[in-house]
C-alpha cells in the first residue's frame, strides 16, 4: 500500500489541494483514496462522498464512484452536489435537532410523559412513556412495523402497543423516532419538514437538504433501491415521505455545515441554532451507549479511535456521521449500498462496514495534534476483505 500510496501523491500533487499541514497528516488523509476506491473496485457500493473537517471548516470534501447502481452509465459523485438518501441519519440531523430546538426553547420537557403532546397516548402503560424514553429508544415501542400494508400510517404508529414496560430495556425502534416526529408537530404546530427547514436548514445555508426532494433534483441523486425520488425506506414513504425515523435527503458538503454548528455548540457563523448546553446535553450518553436521539461510539462505524465522547449515528442506505468534541472532527461517509434490484441483489455489508470504521481511524489519526511518535498506527480493515464476497444479508428497512 505504501508505494500506491506515494504514486497517488505524485499524481496528484497538481491537482489536489494538500490539506492544511499545520494540523493535519496529508498523507495519511490520502489514505481514504485508497480505501473508498478499493470498496467501489469490489463492488462494496457504487459511490460515496466523505466529508471530513473541523468547527473552523471542511478540509477533506471528496466524491469516488458513480451515482448509479451496478452497470448503470450516471454521472460521477461530486460530493457537493450529489444528494443521498440519508436513511436514518434523519433520526438525528432532523428529528432529534428539532426536539433539541423546542427543548431550548422550554417548549418540550424531556421527562414528561408524551402524552402530555399527544393526547391519544394516555392508554394503558403508554401514559408513563416520556420523551427521554423515546430519545434513548426505551419507550417499550418494537423496531418497527410494516406500515405500507396498512391504510392510515400514522394512526397505526400511534396504535402500536408496548412490547415492554417503558424504560426498563434498549431496543432500537423506528416507530419510537416518529413518535418523537409527531411530538415535534404537535408543539410546534407544524410539520416535521416545515420545521426543520425553517429552524435549521435554511438559517445554516443547507440548500440541498430537504424531505420529499423535487423533480429537479433528480439528476443529482445517487440512486438506491427506491423508485428515483422516493425515499428508500417503505415505512416513511408510506408516511408520505416525511418520517422522524426517515426521508431526509442531503450532500457531504451541507452534512458538514450541520456537524461544524454542533462543533461549535450549536452556533454557525453567527446564526445559533441551539445552546451550547443543550447540544451537551443530548450527545453524551444517557442510557447504556444511547444519547440523546445520538448514538456514541463503542467501535465498529466509528472506529477504534474515538472514545464515547464521540457521537454519530448510522443510515441503512448507507450513510454515517461521526463528531469527535474532544479532537475537533467530523467524519461523514455517504455511500448509496443499498442499491440493487433482483438482476443486481445488495452487496455484502462488510465492505461498508470495513471501510466506514477505515474512513473514521484514518480521519482521527491524521488529525490529532500530537507529534510523529504518538500518532496511533492503523490496521486497515479494509485490506483483509472479510466477508466482502459472500452472500448479501438481509437487513431491516
Amino acid at each position: 500500500m505504501i508505494a500506491w500510496l506515494a504514486f497517488l501523491l505524485a499524481a496528484r500533487a497538481d491537482t489536489t489541494p494538500a490539506p492544511d499541514s499545520a494540523t493535519l497528516d496529508a498523507e495519511r488523509l490520502f489514505t481514504i483514496d485508497y480505501v473508498i476506491e478499493r470498496g467501489v473496485t469490489a463492488g462494496g457500493f457504487p459511490g460515496a462522498s466523505v466529508a471530513i473537517g473541523r468547527r473552523d471548516g471542511t478540509v477533506w470534501l471528496r466524491g469516488y464512484g458513480a451515482r448509479g447502481c451496478a452497470d448503470q452509465a450516471h454521472s460521477a459523485v461530486d460530493p457537493s452536489k450529489t444528494v443521498y438518501d440519508l436513511a436514518s441519519l434523519t433520526k438525528v440531523i432532523a428529528t432529534t435537532t428539532a426536539v433539541m430546538i423546542l427543548y431550548d426553547q422550554g417548549r418540550i420537557r424531556l421527562d414528561a410523559p408524551v402524552a402530555r403532546y399527544l393526547p391519544k397516548w394516555t392508554i394503558g402503560k403508554r401514559a408513563h412513556v416520556t420523551v427521554r424514553d423515546l430519545l434513548t429508544h426505551r419507550s417499550g415501542l418494537p423496531a418497527g412495523r410494516e406500515l405500507w400494508r396498512v391504510p392510515n400510517p400514522r394512526r397505526a404508529v400511534l396504535k402500536t402497543p408496548l412490547e415492554y414496560t417503558p424504560g426498563d430495556h434498549y431496543l432500537y425502534s423506528d416507530l419510537g423516532a416518529d413518535v418523537l416526529g409527531f411530538v415535534v408537530e404537535a408543539v410546534a404546530h407544524e410539520k416535521l419538514d416545515a420545521f426543520v427547514s425553517e429552524h435549521v436548514f435554511q438559517k445554516l445555508g443547507m440548500k440541498a437538504t430537504r424531505f420529499r426532494p423535487p423533480r429537479s433534483w433528480h439528476s443529482r441523486l445517487a440512486l438506491t433501491e427506491a423508485p428515483l425520488g422516493r425515499v428508500h425506506d417503505r415505512n416513511a414513504a408510506a408516511l408520505g415521505g416525511v418520517a422522524g425515523h426517515a426521508g431526509l435527503f442531503s450532500t457531504a458538503s451541507d452534512l458538514s455545515i450541520f456537524a461544524r454548528m454542533m462543533l461549535n455548540g450549536g452556533r454557525l457563523d453567527g446564526v445559533r441554532i441551539v445552546h451550547e448546553s443543550t447540544v451537551a446535553l443530548f450527545t453524551r450518553r444517557a442510557a447504556g451507549h444511547r444519547a440523546l436521539g445520538w448514538d456514541t461510539c463503542g467501535g465498529a462505524s466509528c472506529g477504534q479511535i474515538m472514545d464515547e465522547t464521540a457521537y454519530g449515528h448510522t443510515g441503512y442506505t448507507g450513510t454515517s456521521i461521526w463528531i469527535d468534541p474532544a479532537h475537533d472532527l467530523f467524519v461523514i461517509l455517504l455511500t448509496n449500498w443499498a442499491c440493487g434490484d433482483d438482476t443486481h441483489p445488495l452487496p455484502p455489508w462488510a465492505a461498508l462496514a470495513d471501510v466506514r470504521a477505515d474512513v473514521a481511524d484514518i480521519a482521527e489519526a491524521a488529525t490529532l495534534d500530537l507529534g510523529p511518535l504518538a500518532r496511533p498506527s492503523i490496521t486497515l480493515r479494509s485490506e483483509g476483505e472479510r466477508g466482502w464476497h459472500t452472500s448479501s444479508v438481509s437487513l431491516p428497512r
